[in-house]
């Protein structure tokens, strides 16, 4: 059995029936490392070139052609291949595919936690099986089932919020964005997993704020669409992620990766964004859900993958969800999202924002929490991945109800109330949208201004946020936020699992930066 490979049926999804054996089906097979990564390497010391990931920590060649003849003898075409990202994805008909990996596939009906509609995907129950010859070298199978695997994390506010809303320029001037600096040079990947780009509601954004049409290009990803106007709500998060990252770094260029909403689709577009040349220097991932939602195998293929940006000095940030401490399990325990909860990414999660009049200064900042009838930012601490070494020293990183200790999330904050939300346009409405998806981009953002006065890449972030910090006292360029909670966590000093370690002051991180050092490499 392959493991980490099993799967639950969807809660009250509706059986339509068997999957027709000539259906065609695409899977990615995700094989093993040929050395593990370095410890200095995971822990942000050094940074590893492309070719070096790649020949000493990617697949091994020999090994790939084994998957891909296998495969390809099972009645699959082998549609890419690629030994650093350790992939090899292939499309065949159904009938074929669940031989080889010893399953069944079902067509059942859900509810699209994107649109809130049903749709039809594939499901399959159980783990999978593999022919011995290749069972040692995959480490996961992604794609045979379908199902909507994340959400975006995003939430609209309402009539009265614009009052109190802001541009994401206005967000980065309170945040004290280095000055000088607007992202030029620097390139800012966006996953994403439904929606498109509206070239019109760009040029007709930009142009409302003064400011020039930021250079967004935008990639399909397993044949996902690219334009707007499918999916509405996810246009919205699209509009919300590419409008703060131009807006608060106009000079950023970004690649937009459009990938379907599954665990093939996540794995793939991440994947992709970070093989493009010239690297990124940042990913921003506003989409997610609770770490119990995703199978083992699924969820460890895409922590892999933010371990290669680690390698890279690339740093991913990820939303924390929108639902408080339980995520929107409805169990009554707390959760966090993935994949934010994995030890490769800086979780974001949300505050309150209220700026004063007239100064343009922080007047006060508390934990987003609308709860419970509105959203609240996610965080708490994992059930699956360990407190990492760069991460002991914050205070409280244990979990509410039981105080064992894991992966404390989120690790940073900024603004993402919807009722001191962010003014966009999306599919030509305008409209101020919250949730810590607006909190990803606008790190990211600030990651490519950091670069563009360093003039290098800051690297892996966390490790470099988290030095030096002692437990109850403020991080150094961060704002620490002491009041509110998300449910199950209190805010208080120094770290917590509300807003980590709290909201930027990005001159006074810039100068921390300048005096830490750039990684080896």
């Amino acid at each position: 059995m392959l493991a980490g490979s099993d799967r639950q049926a969807v809660e009250g999804a509706r059986a339509i029936g068997p999957v027709h054996d000539d259906e065609p089906v695409q899977v990615t097979v995700v094989l093993r490392r040929r050395a593990s990564l370095p410890a200095d390497v995971l822990a942000g010391q050094r940074r590893l070139s492309r070719e070096e990931l790649r020949s000493a920590h990617g697949a091994d060649p020999g090994e790939l052609r084994r998957v891909v003849e296998a495969l390809e003898a099972a009645g699959a075409r082998v549609v890419d291949q690629d030994a650093g990202s350790r992939r090899v994805v292939a499309v065949g008909p159904a009938g074929a595919l669940t031989r080889f990996f010893g399953t069944a596939l079902q067509e059942v009906e859900s509810v699209n936690p994107v649109t809130g509609l049903p749709v039809r995907h594939r499901q399959r129950t159980g783990p999978l099986s593999l022919p011995r010859d290749v069972a040692e070298v995959v480490t996961a199978v992604l794609g045979l089932d379908d199902r909507p695997q994340a959400r975006p994390h995003l939430r609209a506010g309402s009539p009265a919020a614009v009052a109190t809303s802001y541009t994401p320029a206005q967000v980065a001037s309170l945040y004290g964005f280095p000055s000088g600096t607007d992202g030029t040079g620097q390139v800012v990947a966006v996953v994403e997993l439904g929606g498109g780009l509206s070239q019109t509601d760009l040029a007709n954004y930009f142009s409302g704020l003064g400011l020039p049409a930021p250079d967004v290009r935008a990639v399909s990803v397993d044949g996902a669409p690219t334009a707007a106007g499918v999916q509405a709500n996810a246009d919205v998060e699209v509009a919300l992620d590419v409008e703060v990252i131009g807006a608060a770094a106009p000079g950023a260029a970004q690649v937009v990766y459009f990938a379907p909403n599954t665990d093939a689709g996540f794995h793939d577009a991440l994947a992709e964004a970070l093989s493009a040349q010239p690297t990124p220097v940042a990913v921003s991932i506003s989409w997610g859900q609770s770490e119990d939602s995703w199978s083992a195998q699924g969820r460890d293929a895409l922590d892999q993958v933010c371990s290669d940006a680690v390698a890279l000095g690339v740093t991913v940030t990820v939303a924390a969800g929108d639902s408080g401490s339980g995520d929107g399990v409805g169990d009554g325990q707390p959760h966090v999202d993935f994949p934010a909860s994995s030890p490769y990414v800086l979780g974001c999660g949300g505050t309150r924002l209220e700026a004063a009049a007239g100064t343009g200064a922080v007047a006060s900042e508390v934990v987003w929490d609308d709860l419970p009838n509105g959203g609240a930012t996610g965080g708490g601490v994992s059930d699956v991945y360990p407190l990492p070494s760069w991460q002991q020293a914050a205070s409280q990183v244990t979990r509410a109800g039981t105080g064992t200790a894991g992966r404390g999330v989120p690790d940073v904050a900024g603004d993402a109330s919807p009722e001191t939300g962010y003014q966009v346009l999306a599919d030509g409405t305008e409209q101020v949208v919250g949730g810590t998806s607006a909190v990803a981009p606008l790190w990211a953002a600030l990651i490519a201004r950091l670069a563009q006065a360093l003039g290098r890449s800051p690297g892996w972030l966390p490790p470099a946020l988290y030095s030096g910090v002692a437990p109850d006292l403020p991080a150094p360029g961060l704002r620490d936020i002491t009041s509110g909670d998300n449910g199950a966590y209190q805010a208080g000093k120094g770290w917590d699992a509300c807003t980590g370690l709290g909201s930027p002051v990005g001159t006074a991180l810039l100068a921390r930066l300048r005096g830490g050092g750039a990684p080896k490499s």
